[in-house]
């Protein structure tokens, strides 16, 4: 059964921004796009380890900041190299203010 884990609250999270937060042992980023839009992928590029939530924003694809790997925001797949694997990503929900991960 799916378990859901407050991360953050909406206020947090401005449209078209960004918030790094643990949800356990992982670094997650929480992305709002500037439609308003929720994500949440794991903050680490496969490619070389590095941060992957800081990077730009566009539709459903988040570019890593270091070498510009591209990564869907919904599934976490790497779209592009030099990334070779998926990145955890997981359905975000809100409830009233709160920010939420659903994670298995």
């Amino acid at each position: 059964m799916a378990e859901l884990i407050k991360v953050a609250t909406v206020r947090d999270v401005a449209p078209g921004e960004h918030k790094i937060v643990m949800a356990g042992d992982t670094k997650i980023g929480i992305v709002r796009d500037a439609a308003g839009n929720w994500f949440a992928i794991e903050d680490v590029c496969t490619h070389d380890g590095g941060p992957l939530a800081e990077g730009e924003v566009e539709g459903t694809r988040i570019y890593c900041p270091r070498h510009g790997a591209k990564f869907d925001l919904k599934t976490g797949k790497a779209l592009t190299l030099p990334a070779f694997g998926k990145v955890g990503a997981w359905p975000v929900v809100i409830e009233g203010n709160d920010v939420k991960i659903q994670r298995a």
